[in-house]
């Protein structure tokens, strides 16, 4: 399985951005994405999850950002809404080949994409 994100850049404070993540190859292997970010320095963070289940937020993006996917695009989006500047981060996705447990931890994902950065300038 192969992720590609797409649809960082640089927004004020209170801007939006949807970011995309495309899969490609045995996606039928897989059942939960999740999204995570990771700033300059600090530790990944989950930022949401998908299955099909349901979805799951970090308390930080809770109300402002929104996770969805379409299955016959293959493709899982993060809408971001109300962005700050604490939201600056390489955002990735991740998918796994189980359904979705806390979406918090980076060893609960078996495929990684390459990232897109997200600037939110005050």
């Amino acid at each position: 399985v192969e992720l590609t994100e797409s649809g960082g850049g640089e927004v004020q404070t209170g801007g939006s951005l949807r970011l995309s993540c495309k899969a490609s190859g045995d996606t039928e292997a897989t059942y939960c994405m999740g999204w995570f970010r990771r700033a300059a320095g600090k530790e990944y963070e989950g930022v949401a999850t998908i299955d099909s289940h349901g979805t799951t937020y970090a308390d930080s993006v809770k109300d402002r950002f929104t996770i969805s996917q379409d299955n016959a695009k293959n493709t899982v989006y993060l809408q971001m809404n109300d962005l700050k500047p604490e939201d600056t981060a390489m955002y990735t996705c991740a998918a796994a080949i189980t359904y979705c447990t806390t979406g918090k931890w980076p060893y609960e994902y078996n495929y990684w994409g390459q990232g897109t950065q997200v600037t939110v300038s005050s």
